[in-house]
């Protein structure tokens, strides 16, 4: 189990939001500077007064510190902007969550310990956010399908809102797909910055996400991000329709990573009748369970980011599951698993009957 504080594991939270973020490094490629998106992000810069380097190549470099844990807060705090490359172009397939997977960028500015990103994606972990997103946008066309909706994912390596006010790449997005009847985008967040989004011109083709977990979890262990109330506000907001000044968004909950900590029942009650009480109006909503996992390579590069680590991830207490690659990670016990989720399943649908479970992982 995770050993949370006993001072921080009250089950309610204050409703706190997110700080933007505002990195102490902003780097742009020269090819970045060359596409039209690239120069609306830099104006935007500009306007917030960032400190902005124009470097001399498309590397980028200067990241490394004199450890892991220098060279993890020099790259937390920097903003590259880059043109992202051909292969960008071959989009990977991203079940259960949608059916593709669009990056917007790669890299978050948050510090959540169980991070997923560990040992994704290769290098210090910069925030990459990509200045030729129009032509990434339009060539999801060739991905779409004429017998049924397809499903793109900006989420999979950032939490999108959490760099909107930088970049503006979310409201580029949601303005394209919602010209775009054969088309859904899909997002989500651990951040509550969702005003911009409430007058967009979406279509009724994003569904907007927020990432919650219960309240001892994301208090520990998701810094940086916005609490568990804030979250959820931002979640009702996006939600309620327009003529009562919301986005009128089709919405879900991703809740994870779920987790066994002590009371765990109790938590997640907790956490399920406050997201009830505050979506009590009918809308369009879901629920993805995702249970916590680990690699070997997730774990060792998290340990050095982290190294008074408040993540349970002990292998002996798992079970492994291989993938077609050989890849190993490790899992919850069989018996665990149908425990969490024979109880949150049975939780969510007595408080949500009529929003779907579209998958437990």
């Amino acid at each position: 189990m995770v050993t949370i504080p006993e001072e921080i594991t009250s089950s309610l939270s204050p409703t706190v939001s997110s700080r933007l973020w505002l990195p102490k490094r902003v780097l742009f490629t020269p090819d970045a500077l060359e596409e039209p998106f690239g120069q609306r992000m830099y104006q935007r810069m500009q306007a917030l007064d960032l400190p902005i380097e124009v470097l001399k190549n498309n590397r980028i470099t200067g990241l490394r510190g004199a450890d892991e844990r220098e060279t993890y807060r020099n790259a937390k705090n920097t903003l590259a902007v880059v043109k992202a490359p051909p292969s960008a172009l071959r989009l990977q397939p991203t079940p259960p969550s949608a059916d593709w997977q669009l990056n917007l960028a790669e890299g978050c500015p948050a510090h959540c310990q169980y991070c997923y990103l560990a040992g994704s994606l290769s290098g210090p972990p910069v925030t990459r956010v990509f200045a030729n997103l129009p032509q990434l946008l339009s060539h999801t066309a060739t991905y779409e399908r004429e017998d049924r909706v397809t499903s793109f994912e900006v989420s999979c390596y950032t939490d999108v809102i959490g760099i909107e006010h930088l970049t503006g790449s979310l409201e580029e997005c949601v303005r394209y797909f919602g010209t775009r009847p054969q088309a859904q985008l899909r997002f989500v967040t651990k951040y509550d910055q969702v005003n911009p989004l409430l007058n967009l011109p979406h279509g009724g083709r994003t569904r907007a996400r927020v990432s919650l977990n219960a309240e001892p979890i994301a208090r520990r262990l998701e810094g940086g991000t916005a609490s568990v109330a804030a979250r959820i506000e931002a979640l009702r907001k996006l939600a309620l329709p327009r003529a009562l000044g919301g986005g009128g968004y089709a919405v879900g909950v991703v809740l994870a990573p779920i987790m066994p900590i002590p009371d765990w029942q109790q938590h997640y009650t907790d956490l399920l009748d406050q997201l009830a009480d505050r979506l009590d109006f009918p809308c369009d909503l879901t629920v993805e369970f995702i249970t916590h996992r680990f690699t070997p390579g997730s774990k060792a590069v998290l340990s050095g980011w982290y190294p008074n680590i408040g993540v349970e991830m002990d292998e002996s207490s798992r079970t492994s599951k291989y993938n077609k690659f050989g890849g190993v990670k490790f899992v919850y016990r069989p018996e665990m698993m149908q425990s969490l989720r024979t109880f949150l399943t049975r939780a969510w649908q007595e408080r949500f009957p009529k929003a779907p479970i579209t998958y437990w992982t």
